[in-house]
């Protein structure tokens, strides 16, 4: 048996080596406290976080003063979440999101709705139409109200690689007068980012979904029409403006403007590269499979579905049998890596208006940087071959 071949890269990615080549003078020769203020070694790392700043900022279209570190997306939702809460109660206590949000979103707001806030779920377009899983501005508009704080809208889909219109939604949000925070940590380094283009005020993301290391993400925080207040979550040294208390992780910071900068260099050629390699999967799939289903938007459009996600249903198969069978040679996945402790289908594809049964026999797979065409034919075979062989087995016991 060779290296297992590794199609999750929606949950977590390989650090490129660049990236650590980027990370280890920090580690070893440049290893001060960015707090550090009367001596080189601080001002080294201070130095190196502030240039990392306006390295990210420059990618998203920011200011470096707008980025907070955070230690990834789930922090920086839940900074954005209820920081604001925190901050805009004289407006009221409603919040606008989506049911197929991620459970770092979901969460928070859940844990709100104890504090006396109104949330409103938006649905998501079901399976039979044109965009499954996606929403409309129009959808944001009318679920708008006068007390409404913050609207929080995912960029790109975890599990189905559906892309939101966040820049139509940023337009009504301006217009109302209402904040807009995006999670998307499925879309930096994977679509074009601008917060200015898209009118987002808040942006969460982390570096482990862009091939930079794990522990690291930030937050960017608009501080210009308008300056977004947030009441902090982490207190202490009064790091990051106060907004975020704590030593600098300098070299993970380093890391991830390192893999932000790698992933804007080479985004266009890598998108039609990992788009033409799912694509050819999907349809040899098919080709040698029945019952071989789609979930989420068309594959024909690109500009819908992140160019690394393929999420299928094999119908009379168990997806997590499926998985089983395979995860010592292959490793795919039944849905988001936080919520794998949770023994229930998807909230994701059932927001689709899927049934159990067929969410349960969906499979994802996540191409990346380091996914190769022989990675691809390699699965192509391990999933015939066993989902074949589990369909036979199922056979066989219901006779």
């Amino acid at each position: 048996m060779g290296d297992p071949v590794y199609l999750d890269n929606q949950a977590t990615t390989r650090v490129d080596p660049r990236v650590v080549d980027a990370m280890l003078p920090y580690f070893e020769a440049k290893y001060g406290n960015a707090g550090s203020v009367n001596h080189i070694f601080g001002w080294e790392a201070a130095e190196a976080a502030k240039q990392s700043a306006a390295q990210i900022a420059a990618a998203l279209g920011a200011r470096p003063q707008e980025i907070i570190f955070t230690s990834g997306a789930t922090e920086s939702n839940n900074l954005a979440i209820f920081g604001v809460a925190g901050t805009r109660r004289r407006r009221g206590n409603h919040i606008v999101s989506v049911v197929s949000e991620h459970k770092a979103v979901l969460d928070p707001l859940a844990h709100l709705k104890g504090r006396d806030f109104e949330v409103t779920l938006l649905p998501v377009a079901d399976q039979k139409s044109q965009w499954p899983g996606s929403i409309t501005a129009e959808a944001v508009a009318d679920a708008i109200r006068d007390d409404t704080a913050l609207v929080s809208v995912m960029m790109a889909n975890n599990e189905t690689g559906v892309i939101q219109p966040l820049a139509e939604i940023g337009a009504l949000c301006k217009e109302r007068g209402v904040l807009l925070h995006t999670d998307a940590a499925q879309a930096v380094g994977k679509i074009p980012v601008d917060v200015q283009q898209l009118g987002v005020d808040l942006l969460s993301f982390s570096g482990h979904k862009i091939y930079g290391p794990r522990g690291i993400g930030a937050l960017y925080v608009r501080r210009r029409e308008p300056h977004v207040r947030l009441e902090p979550q982490i207190f202490g040294g009064g790091q990051q403006l106060g907004l975020r208390s704590g030593t600098l992780n300098v070299p993970a910071i380093v890391g991830l403007a390192k893999a932000v900068a790698l992933c804007g260099e080479e985004m266009e050629s890598e998108t039609q590269r990992l788009a033409d390699l799912r694509d050819n999967l999907f349809e040899k799939l098919s080709n040698r499979l029945s019952g071989v289903v789609l979930n989420g938007p068309p594959l024909s459009d690109r500009q819908m579905r992140l160019a690394g996600n393929l999420n299928v249903q094999f119908a009379y198969v168990d997806g997590e049998a499926l998985m089983m069978s395979t995860g010592g040679v292959l490793a795919v996945s039944s849905g988001s890596a936080c919520t794998s402790a949770d023994p229930e289908p998807s909230h994701v594809l059932r927001a689709l208006g899927l049934s159990d049964d067929a969410v349960r026999s969906s499979v994802r797979f996540g191409l990346g940087r380091f996914t190769t065409e022989a990675d691809i034919e390699f699965a192509l075979e391990e999933i015939t071959s066993t989902v074949t062989r589990l369909r036979k087995l199922s056979s066989l016991a219901g006779e």
